[in-house]
């Protein structure tokens, strides 16, 4: 019995049995692609990575699954099941061969022979062990990829996920590591979709209450081909949750728009630095947070606002990356 015969008459209904694909919420990622292949130049790609399986439950990775042919030992794809569990930050992981399962814990280094798959609910109870009401949240808002046609590399799903995770946790300072290239406007994108979806706002940020309102996500840009960027990137969003803020109307009059929920800016780091507006002034976090070598800044603005009526930014959470490609994250 070859691979493709293994997996269809027998692992698949062992997942099936244990409501991967059955249970609600629960979905089997066949042939999962983790990466295209090294490129080698002349139009040429080296050996792409893919997972025969990858469990998802909630809009969550929660599992990975190497399949072998029934002849093959059961422990054939343990190499490999690592490797893909390592790429894509999976913690649970597993081989079989249709006859066994061999279960790893990558966190642990626990490996065991199991006598059936986790149950979507058993595997997400096992990751998440703490109950945490924006992880549940952030979970039930599917990432945006327009019919497909948005794919996140699995790198950028793992700073997603890392973001939000350490939103959930109440983490106050957060900090990106990205490459030129590496998609952080397709990141920022994803995060402001899944806080603007949720509701997520500073003011319920540290509540179980629900929420009350969307937040306000700014964007800023030194270059007005990066605001461009964005501001496209970000179309997916409600035509009026989107505002383009010019620095011109600011000045004319005297106050930052707050009716939108995804701003986006360009502005000169000479402001910040030496000939600041007064009234950018009021969010004195972008003046302590910035320095000169910044390339992109994505920040939660708060909705409270100072003795002045101007909405000021009491903390921000974002990610970005300078010009020589080394990313800095500013808080409050």
């Amino acid at each position: 019995m070859n691979e493709a015969e293994t997996r269809a008459e027998h692992i698949d209904p062992a997942l099936a049995a244990a409501g991967w694909g059955v249970v609600e919420g629960s979905r089997i990622r066949r042939e999962y692609p983790i990466t295209l292949g090294r490129i080698e130049g002349h139009g040429k790609r080296g050996k792409g990575l893919t997972a025969d399986y990858v469990l998802e439950y909630r809009n969550a990775k929660l599992g990975v699954v190497e399949a072998k042919a029934w002849g093959k030992s059961l422990t054939e794809g343990v190499g490999q099941a690592k490797d893909y569990a390592g790429k894509l930050a999976v913690r649970y992981t597993y081989s079989t061969n249709g006859q066994g399962i061999y279960g790893i814990d990558m966190y642990t280094g626990i490996e065991a022979e199991l006598a059936r798959y986790p149950t979507p609910e058993e595997l997400w109870n096992r990751t998440f062990s703490a109950h945490n009401v924006w992880r549940e949240r952030f979970a039930v808002v599917p990432f945006e990829d327009r019919g497909g046609y948005f794919q996140g590399r699995y790198y950028q799903d793992i700073a997603i996920e890392r973001v939000l995770g350490a939103i959930a946790d109440q983490k106050q300072r957060i900090l990106l590591t990205l490459a030129t290239g590496t998609g952080k406007t397709f990141i920022a994108f994803q995060i402001a979709w899944k806080l603007f979806h949720s509701r997520w706002n500073l003011n319920d940020w540290k509540t179980e209450s629900e929420p009350t309102r969307r937040p306000r996500i700014l964007f800023l840009a030194d270059r007005n081909i990066l605001a461009d960027q964005a501001f496209n990137s970000f179309s997916a969003f409600p035509e009026d949750a989107l505002v383009r803020i010019a620095p011109e109307d600011i000045r004319k009059k005297g106050r930052v728009p707050k009716n939108g929920s995804i701003f986006s800016l360009f502005f000169r780091l000479l402001w910040l630095r030496q000939a600041q507006p007064p009234e950018l002034r009021r969010y004195p976090s972008l003046s302590r947070g910035i320095s000169a070598s910044i390339h992109r800044i994505f920040s939660t603005l708060s909705s409270s606002t100072n003795a002045t009526g101007a909405g000021r930014m009491t903390k921000a959470i974002g990610a970005a990356s300078s010009t020589t490609s080394l990313p800095l994250c500013s808080l409050a």
